[in-house]
């Protein structure tokens, strides 16, 4: 698989006064195509800074950040905005959307920034997708919160980024809404062999991701999850329809861990 975005021993220190605080201590890190990444941490844990160290809006202090294979990190801040605006989609918490723009004027200044054609069929499906076709002439103000958010993500997904950095995706999202959220970015991931790397408080969102990572006092290290967190998210991926088969299987597993498999299904 190839290597979409990378970290090679990278830290970040802050001076606070005369002390020099360690935010983020050496860190390696490697996302490949089609891969949904899942970090997590408390707050104040490093989280935020490896993000943005990631997707060239801070400096690190040490090391170095490839995209594509090629330097990113050592790049003047005029080339990593163009890089950026090519290869890179952000989604933020607080959804970064421009207040004087509808929300179908977003899409398009990226197609008046590049000079490229607008896709109209790709805006139209994700409109769709996201349930925000109904939106698309009207203004972030005149929306919920959780409009915003939904089409923010139509926003960083119109100009089909390699790779897609999402901070708390689904905090504006209800339930329901979050997961749709998260298994769309799941498949675009997939289907269009980009890297996703969520940041997320929110435990459930995890099922879908190929790998989880734990960050605690700016250290990064990989979650080692157990069978059956793996075989809940390979029966909610790879069968079709749960109504079809999941009686038939909770039946199975309930005979071999009986009142377990409640608890994930």
């Amino acid at each position: 698989m190839k290597r979409l975005i990378e970290m090679s021993g990278v830290t970040k220190d802050f001076l606070q006064g005369d002390n020099v605080i360690r935010a983020l201590k050496e860190t390696n890190f490697i996302a490949y195509e089609g891969e949904l990444i899942g970090i997590v941490g408390p707050s104040g844990s490093g989280k935020s800074t490896f993000l943005t160290i990631l997707g060239g809006l801070q400096k690190p202090t040490t090391g170095r950040v490839l995209l594509n294979g090629k330097p990113f990190s050592e790049l003047d801040i005029k080339e990593k905005s163009k890089i950026r605006l090519e290869n890179i989609g952000f989604i933020l918490q607080a959804s970064n959307l421009i207040p004087f723009l509808t929300i179908k004027e977003q899409m398009v200044l990226y197609n008046k920034i590049t000079k490229t054609k607008v896709n109209q069929p790709w805006m139209d499906e994700l409109f769709q997708k996201l349930d925000v076709e109904r939106l698309k002439n009207k203004y972030p103000n005149e929306l919920s919160g959780g409009e915003r958010q939904r089409s923010a993500i139509a926003k960083a997904l119109y100009h089909e980024p390699s790779v897609i950095f999402a901070d708390e995706p689904t905090a504006s999202l209800d339930t329901n809404r979050a997961y749709e959220v998260v298994k769309l970015l799941a498949k675009e991931t997939k289907e269009q062999k980009k890297a996703t790397i969520m940041v997320t408080h929110d435990e459930r969102m995890l099922e879908f991701c190929d790998k989880v990572y734990v960050i605690v006092d700016g250290v990064l290290s990989e979650r080692i999850r157990d069978w059956l967190y793996k075989a809940k998210m390979l029966v909610r991926l790879l069968i079709p329809s749960m109504c079809v088969y999941g009686n038939m299987l909770r039946g199975i597993f309930a005979i071999i861990t009986p009142g377990l498999l409640n608890r994930f299904m």
